[in-house]
């Protein structure tokens, strides 16, 4: 493919503005929890189609975008894919699981018992791609190389977190492992792995989170 330059389109701000824009966004930021008690109330599908649409805009290696999403909102798909993530998570904690991680978790107030993938109005699936296919004349397929892939995976998923909570919801990253199921269940092509289930919804009445701590500045910043 041939270099192609376009104007960038950039919008110089005020020193006043940068610092009021940035101080809201981490003001709202700062208050993003990971979520595991939802309600089933019904949720726009427009506004986690939109943040998916954010998702999309996120860097990638080559710009070869090597994400997918499948938004379920289907009942039975829900519990096909609850049903199984347990049958998985159970299998981790009764005998995957090391001792440490175990101590680690139940601090979280976690446990094989995962009905929020089911009580969500929404859960979406985040897939990557392992690798591009092409498809030539006589129906043979070449495989495309993908870089970065799972780093342009992570970031599209950090841009997807950030905009559902600042539309107001609710999310939680789910990562049952194996996740091949979902491939089964959803009807993914083999070249597309999955990486995490994301609940998407308003939090129960009455909801509680664990009470942890985020690190301050200082320990994960190094200036130099």
């Amino acid at each position: 493919m041939t270099y192609r330059p376009l104007p960038l389109s950039f919008e110089r701000l005020a020193p006043e503005e940068q610092e009021r824009r940035l101080r809201e966004f981490a003001t709202r930021m700062a208050g993003r929890r990971t979520v595991r008690m939802f309600s089933s109330e019904p949720v726009p599908r427009t506004l986690v189609e939109d943040a998916i649409r954010v998702a999309g805009t996120a860097p990638s290696g080559a710009n070869l975008q090597p994400w997918h999403f499948v938004l379920i909102e289907d009942a039975g798909v829900k519990r096909r894919i609850r049903e199984a993530a347990e049958a998985e998570e159970r299998e981790n904690y009764d005998h995957r699981f090391p001792p440490e991680w175990l101590r680690i978790l139940e601090a979280l107030g976690t446990d094989s018992v995962k009905a929020y993938l089911e009580i969500a109005p929404y859960v979406i699936a985040v897939f990557k791609i392992e690798y591009g296919v092409a498809r030539q004349a006589d129906g043979t397929e070449t495989k495309l190389k993908h870089y970065y892939v799972n780093e342009s995976v992570g970031l599209a998923a950090g841009f997807l977190l950030a905009a559902l909570h600042l539309a107001g919801l609710a999310t939680l990253t789910h990562t049952p492992s194996p996740m091949g199921f979902l491939n089964e269940i959803l009807n993914m092509p083999r070249n597309r792995k999955p990486v995490m289930l994301i609940p998407v919804g308003y939090p129960a009445p009455g909801a509680t989170v664990p009470d942890i701590t985020r690190k301050p500045l200082e320990e994960i910043l190094t200036r130099v």
